[in-house]
């Protein structure tokens, strides 16, 4: 059977260990080397990153998190399923964002969504 990791920062410790699940807490700087880590454990099947661990703009620098082409390339080529849990609170503008990009990645292209 395949095991399942939440990437999560430090304020949703307490959710996931009262709900037993298995978690590894980094900041945004150490994201990239917690997926990692998850990654190369052959039997990982399913890793969970909290929306608020990757970089929120292309072409960022490592230390901002996890970049929107590390996702797709991890996507691409592992083959467990990698999903992105979103953030507990965020503006509305930021909601639309979040929905706009599962679109895209769902069907390959960019969608405008108008409320």
């Amino acid at each position: 059977m395949k095991k399942m990791v939440f990437i999560t920062t430090a304020d949703a410790e307490y959710g996931f260990l009262l709900g037993g699940a298995p978690q590894v807490i980094a900041e945004r700087s150490q994201a990239d080397v917690a997926l990692r880590s998850a990654l190369s454990d052959p039997d990982m099947g399913l890793v969970i990153i909290d929306e608020r661990l990757l970089s929120p703009k292309a072409g960022e620098a490592a230390e901002e998190g996890i970049s929107p082409q590390r996702l797709r390339r991890v996507e691409q080529d592992w083959e467990g399923v990698l999903l992105v849990l979103p953030a507990p609170e965020r503006p509305q503008d930021a909601a639309e964002d979040y929905a706009t990009r599962l679109i895209r990645q769902a069907i390959g292209y960019h969608v405008r969504i108008t409320l």
